[in-house]
């Protein structure tokens, strides 16, 4: 059976830059993958490419059984790829609730508010707070909340940990597990490896634009001199 996203050699550039090279990975459905690597490996690059806001000059991305390299972004998200981006993008002006809805218009399928609220109780407690009043750890939960309201078939979650107090890391990685155990497929990119390595089942490296390392989760536990090999951790 063929894995949910199949990646095979792509090249990714910024101008004249080339970033990626040949990269290739694959994400099966209800797992949650991490990519790790130091700054500017590749990480952000690897999921602008695979939604879209970089197009690869050569490779192949199957999602879902399509190959989605060169569609554009909002016709990536429209079958089921969320980015959150690590900016996190939520609209300022707008509350939290509007924000949700918003994001929801365009949909398939999405979840009910009260799925949200669940989620994220601190949310419902905000509902009626912008944007702009939100704490960075509440703007996060509304980043991911922004994408799981169009039922993704996967999400894509740029450095979704960076810059959060300890006690809001540890939240979130609770809510994000608990979205693992009831099926969602997570690829996660972090700099905070032992957040990361909680959740993944499998992991990716990636050093310099290339993929050096493609294990399960428990393989680099059981060899932590991978991890500081190619992330100095």
């Amino acid at each position: 059976m063929s894995a949910l996203l199949e990646v095979d050699k792509i090249n990714s550039y910024y101008g004249d830059s080339h970033i990626l090279f040949d990269v290739s990975l694959k994400v099966e459905k209800n797992e949650v993958v991490a990519l790790l690597g130091r700054n500017g490996a590749g990480k952000s690059t690897t999921l602008k490419s695979l939604i879209g806001l970089i197009h690869p000059r050569s490779g192949t991305i199957v999602f879902d059984g399509k190959p989605i390299q060169g569609l554009p972004s909002h016709a990536i998200a429209s079958l089921g790829l969320q980015l959150v981006p690590e900016e996190r993008r939520i609209f300022g002006s707008l509350n939290v609730e509007e924000n949700l809805v918003l994001a929801g218009l365009t949909a398939k399928s999405r979840w009910p508010l009260e799925r949200v609220w669940e989620t994220f109780p601190r949310l419902k407690e905000r509902r009626r707070s912008r944007g702009t009043d939100l704490s960075g750890g509440e703007q996060q939960m509304l980043a991911i909340a922004r994408a799981l309201v169009r039922e993704p078939k996967i999400i894509l979650l740029d450095e979704p940990f960076e810059g959060l107090a300890p006690i809001i890391v540890r939240d979130l990685l609770a809510t994000c597990r608990a979205l693992a155990e009831a099926g969602q497929t997570i690829v996660v990119v972090e700099q905070n490896t032992s957040a990361a390595m909680s959740l993944a089942d499998r992991v990716y490296i990636i050093n310099n634009g290339h993929i050096v390392e493609a294990l399960t989760a428990q393989a680099v536990r059981d060899k932590p001199e991978i991890l500081h090999r190619y992330l100095g951790v």
